[in-house]
């Protein structure tokens, strides 16, 4: 089992990143508000006011791992230090730690304790890899339930204008699209809360959809204890995820420990993907 959560785990969140675009510009794609709506500058102060505020933040999360054929939960530790590191500790066997991947804006490093060894790259390493480069900070978004701007460290006010933003009934949608045609759909109820972000390819074909339901007060907050990812292909479910968060605290004190023991043996992402190709 702990071979499959190391494959699956760093295969989900390596497709999550995927689909969010290293381009470091983005296209404008102008400003669509309907008659009766709020005006796009209130829109999305609204939505700041609303996102969750933190420095550090911790979780106790159920994790259900889904791939065609296949579906595991175990128990995960979530630790951020806020536009610093994400990390995250599977601990499937009571409380035992068998993996580890540690997030950074410029790295990213895996522990299968029971095989005993590690992946560590940088970016520019495993940009030759996948199509498009690694973004930590809208990774980081996902897991917070906030809205981004693709391939950029920080959402403005200077920016609000590169979205496109549709109401229909209730819901509003705010979208952009990035400069590789990559288009990204927020969308948020009337109370401004983020309730889904949805990921496509400009062909329509890959998409990721992360959902966002059951929100709660947590410290004066309103966050979603529930997140539902799925990586859908030509519109059908490839797999995914679904995230239930519990024993939530912020701005606490966190120990970030990475070490590794020298007996490892390192491998690469290509070996992960390799081996995630030949359990199909």
């Amino acid at each position: 089992m702990s071979r499959y959560f190391f494959h699956i785990l760093s295969g989900s969140v390596l497709l999550a990143v995927l689909f969010l675009a290293g381009c470091k510009t983005t296209k404008t794609i102008g400003t669509i508000v309907a008659e009766g709506t709020k005006e796009q500058t209130e829109f999305f102060d609204s939505m700041m006011e609303q996102a969750f505020q933190y420095e550090t933040f911790s979780a106790r999360l159920n994790v259900e791992l889904q791939v065609p054929g296949r579906e595991f939960s175990s128990r995960v530790d979530l630790k951020i230090l806020k536009d610093s590191t994400l990390q995250l500790s599977v601990q499937p066997f009571l409380g035992i730690e068998v993996f580890r991947m540690e997030i950074t804006p410029d790295s990213i490093k895996l522990v299968d304790r029971m095989n005993k060894r590690y992946v560590a790259e940088n970016y520019a390493l495993l940009k030759g890899q996948v199509p498009v480069d690694f973004n930590f900070y809208n990774l980081q978004a996902l897991f917070t339930n906030h809205i981004f701007i693709p391939g950029e460290p920080g959402f403005t006010r200077k920016q609000y204008n590169r979205f496109k933003l549709n109401q229909g009934g209730s819901v509003v949608e705010a979208i952009i699209k990035d400069a590789s045609d990559i288009s990204y759909t927020f969308k948020a109820d009337g109370e401004e809360k983020l309730l889904s972000t949805y990921i496509t390819d400009g062909d329509n074909r890959y998409a990721l959809q992360w959902l966002y339901t059951d929100f709660r007060l947590m410290e004066q907050q309103v966050f979603p204890m529930l997140m539902d990812v799925r990586v859908l292909i030509n519109g059908n479910a490839e797999g995914g995820m679904k995230i239930s968060f519990s024993k939530m605290e912020t701005d606490t004190l966190l120990n970030f420990d990475f070490s590794i023991p020298d007996k490892y043996k390192r491998i690469t992402f290509a070996d992960i993907l390799k081996s995630l190709s030949n359990s199909k």
